[in-house]
């Protein structure tokens, strides 16, 4: 692809308000041709908004935004041509089928018959959809309609691509597989604006990361300048039958060289700049009445920076995800 541009997405002072409320609070980035960008946060941080908004589903307050050289908020369709959308939701129609679906969609961007015809056979045997090619879209179930609305938007083979929690609500194969996707296209020159709420995801696929809580970005880096914050951290996490907070408390009072807190599900995360022995600790814990269920060292992730920056306890986005996995299957 030939790219006549410095920056593929230009971002500046960008700013929206809901009845009184700010999303998107003075929001600047800017992302460079070819680079998979990360905007992560928990819901309600602002970046369903931001996608909007970069995408011309929603009109800024204020700020500016340039896509392929081309300002945005003056010429909201001239990069039409350039990006490619999947949103949160589904924007597919539901009384066509999924073959009649992508072709319409190839179509809308000017693809001769034959070739968005072989487009949409080629994308719904790359999602294992080519058996419900002829069934109405309304009948897919929810991890079939991700896929679906992930080949639309690709379709065309966008300059750009803007994708809105891609595997939110898709089984693990499917994720898998949407996940391989975006790194073959990354890889083939593909510039992505990926948003997500999977800390795991953004680690394995960016190559910078924007942190953003309460509408503000708070952090941009590389991932390899992120991890750097956790060289020389010694982690351990025990599963205890109970009164875990308690125990954390005991524990940090007993030794000094120790931080612990509190983790999702009853267990207890310790962290030290020293390497940590683990028979002490569990020792420790069954003498304050405590069973261990489990005792495991792990290496600090891109979670923990998450924690460190924002001051988000790692396990409300576990429990987004959660949500999320229980409100519908694949």
């Amino acid at each position: 692809m030939t790219k006549e541009y410095s920056n593929a997405i230009e971002v500046a002072g960008l700013t929206k308000t809901f009845n009184g409320t700010i999303s998107v609070d003075d929001v600047s980035f800017a992302v460079q041709p070819g680079e998979l960008f990360g905007f992560l946060g928990p819901n309600g941080a602002g970046k369903t908004t931001t996608i909007n908004m970069l995408t011309g589903l929603a009109r800024p307050d204020a700020g500016a935004i340039h896509i392929g050289g081309v300002d945005c908020t003056q010429q909201t369709r001239a990069a039409q041509h350039l990006i490619g959308v999947v949103p949160d939701e589904s924007n597919l129609y539901p009384e066509l089928t999924g073959f009649d679906n992508l072709c319409f969609c190839a179509a809308l961007y000017g693809l001769p018959k034959r070739e968005r015809q072989n487009r949409a056979r080629r994308y719904l045997d790359t999602f294992g959809l080519t058996q419900a090619a002829e069934r109405k879209f309304g009948g897919y179930s929810k991890g079939m309609k991700r896929k679906l609305t992930i080949a639309a938007g690709i379709i065309h083979n966008p300059e750009i691509l803007f994708l809105d929690e891609p595997t939110t609500g898709l089984d693990v194969a499917s994720a898998r597989q949407i996940r391989q996707l975006l790194a073959d296209l990354h890889h083939a020159g593909t510039t992505i604006f990926l948003t997500t709420h999977y800390i795991e995801e953004a680690e394995r696929l960016c190559d910078r990361i924007a942190f953003i809580v309460r509408g503000r970005i708070v952090r941009i880096d590389t991932v390899e300048n992120l991890m750097r914050q956790t060289e020389g951290r010694y982690v351990v996490e025990f599963a205890v039958s109970s009164h875990a907070a308690e125990l954390c408390a005991a524990m940090m009072a007993e030794f000094s060289n120790l931080q612990c807190r509190t983790v999702a599900g009853g267990g207890i995360r310790v962290e030290s700049s020293e390497p940590v022995r683990v028979g002490p600790l569990a020792r420790f814990l069954e003498d304050h009445r405590a069973e261990v269920f489990e005792a495991r060292k792990i290496r600090p992730s891109l979670e923990d920076v998450f924690v460190d920056i924002t001051g988000i306890e790692a396990g409300v986005m576990k429990q987004e995800k959660e949500k999320v996995k229980a409100g519908g299957g694949a």
